[in-house]
């Protein structure tokens, strides 16, 4: 039996961005099937992790300034380009987030969410637009119509609730978090643990 890893994840994150990129070379080497579950991350924090909102508001500066630094020393170490949005911080993610339901029924979730990430966190770019997410979606090789019309159906909006609800009953309050059986890991840096859980398994 294959190990496997569940991957929760929400495009808007860019310590999510890091690990979605780290954890695919690792999950081949070690032989494991990747769960890709889209979720809604604005969702799991106004449920259960709302002291997210007040560290945006009253920001610490000596804590952001390491944060920054930090997230570019992750993404040199991986060869990405990062670039902590100026414009539009946080981006409403709900389209995009249902949009990734879509690439994974026609077996192209990879290329979306690469595309998302690269979109957002490489280029600035607003993934709540219509015209960003259309290319986007053509990027990944989704036809525009069908993509958009699908995730404005019920079933595609209860998707992406049912999986965030998951997250957040197995104790999960963020993105990216993995598991390997029912042991939980959170946030980039804890994919050596990941690692060892799946070497374990």
């Amino acid at each position: 039996m294959a190990r496997q890893l569940d991957f929760y994840f929400d495009c808007s994150s860019p310590w999510t961005y890091l690990a979605f990129h780290a954890v695919q070379p690792l999950a081949a080497e070690l032989g494991a099937d990747i769960v890709w579950k889209p979720i809604l991350v604005g969702g799991v924090f106004n449920t259960v992790n709302r002291t997210v909102y007040d560290s945006r508001a009253n920001p610490n500066p000596l804590k952001q300034a390491y944060m920054l630094k930090d997230l570019a020393a992750w993404a040199s170490l991986y060869g990405l380009r990062i670039v902590f949005p100026p414009d539009v911080f946080p981006v409403n993610s709900v389209k995009c987030m249902r949009g990734a339901f879509v690439a994974l029924d026609e077996g192209k979730l990879v290329p979306f969410a690469t595309a998302a990430f690269e979109a957002y966190w490489g280029d600035n770019r607003n993934i709540a637009r219509e015209n960003v997410l259309a290319d986007i979606a053509s990027r990944a090789g989704l036809e525009r119509q069908r993509f958009f019309a699908a995730i404005e159906t019920d079933a595609c909006k209860a998707r992406l609730r049912a999986n965030t609800d998951e997250l957040m009953a197995r104790g999960g309050f963020g993105s990216p978090t993995m598991f390997v059986g029912s042991a939980m890991f959170f946030g980039n840096d804890r994919l050596p643990l990941v690692r060892a859980a799946l070497e374990a398994a």
